[in-house]
């Protein structure tokens, strides 16, 4: 009679939540002029969900089982993402970020928009610094490609705030494709990265660039929710924010595309006021969301793209397949969040 093995997990999301901390701590943010560096150390210790170095990590789990090992190449998708924000934040006009002032509020807009070029000269120092010699030639490929969507995925961002006729009104596509590029191709890059630099096969790691860029979008949907529906609270953003600029959500463009059916033009009027008290507008916005069942659609479109991306991993075979169930567990933590 043999005996039954008991399954072990090799991945603990607080361990690597923990290392991820210690090695953001260590790394080397000091130089002169202090104001240049200063930001980026400011940032980085504001925390946040560490959301796109622990898929690094996950997605390195599915093929090693060592994934210390690819601690500082994750790190390093974090530096990104931060100098991202930092110049959104900008863009934006931002006051706040996760609780706390932004840079160019807590210095000024020029050394935020400085600090912001270093983060990223950095994040490819760093990333030079963190990868095998043999593989960094491919990631460099996939990062540039990466950036370059974000950069892309921003500027469709802005472009479509002006896009307020309705001879020009912004699809509900576009803005998909706006959100896939501005947000979800750098989690899928961490994937697909941590699966390269875990040793997954061409077509595997392909796979699950697709799984974070589904989960991706699924999470802008969820963020453009949470924009109006947040605890203020916990949020560690202004609630409405998006209200208030004319973004461009999912939530708006629903509404939108809801009230031309019916003739109705109570929101698009709201967009045209040159004038108004934020407050009542983010009342009245979040009020016409409510009768037209907006969340609940949005809720709807982002559970689909969740679904499609665990299909996908479902039918994927890896290495260590019992290491999937940290990844999708992962991921719906995402789907789940309230902040």
């Amino acid at each position: 009679m043999s005996k039954q093995t008991t399954f072990i997990p090799t991945f603990s999301l607080q361990e690597a939540q923990k290392a991820l901390e210690n090695n953001i701590k260590n790394l080397n943010t000091e130089g002169k002029p202090t104001d240049l560096y200063a930001p980026i150390e400011y940032i980085m210790s504001l925390g946040g969900k560490r959301m796109r170095p622990l898929l690094v990590l996950l997605g390195y789990s599915l093929y090693d089982n060592e994934w210390k090992n690819a601690v500082a190449s994750a790190i390093v998708t974090e530096v990104f993402h931060n100098f991202t924000l930092l110049h959104d934040d900008i863009m934006d006009n931002a006051p706040i970020r996760r609780g706390q002032p932004t840079a160019h509020e807590k210095w000024d807009e020029s050394t935020a928009l400085l600090s912001g070029d270093l983060m990223l000269i950095k994040t490819y120092q760093w990333f030079q610094e963190a990868v095998p010699s043999d593989k960094f030639p491919l990631i460099l490929e996939l990062f540039n490609k990466c950036a370059i969507g974000v950069c892309e995925g921003q500027q469709f961002d802005m472009e479509f705030e002006k896009r307020n006729n309705v001879e020009n009104e912004v699809q509900i596509e576009e803005y998909l494709e706006m959100i896939k590029l501005k947000t979800a191709v750098l989690l899928g890059f961490s994937l697909e990265l941590g699966a390269i630099l875990g040793g997954a096969k061409p077509f595997e790691a392909q796979q699950l660039r697709e799984v974070g860029i589904l989960a991706g979008i699924g999470f802008q949907l969820h963020d453009d929710i949470l924009d109006v529906y947040a605890d203020p609270k916990t949020f560690g953003k202004r609630v409405g924010g998006d209200i208030t600029e004319n973004k461009k959500t999912y939530l708006m463009l629903t509404a939108l595309q809801k009230e031309k059916e019916t003739g109705n033009n109570e929101l698009q009027n709201w967009i045209n006021k040159q004038e108004f008290n934020e407050v009542e507008k983010v009342n009245a916005i979040t009020q016409i969301y409510n009768n037209l069942n907006i969340r609940q659609l949005t809720e709807q479109k982002m559970n689909e793209y969740f679904e499609k991306s665990y299909q996908i991993l479902e039918n994927l075979s890896v290495k260590h397949d019992n290491q999937k169930q940290f990844l999708k567990q992962f991921l719906m933590q995402i789907q789940e969040r309230q902040k």
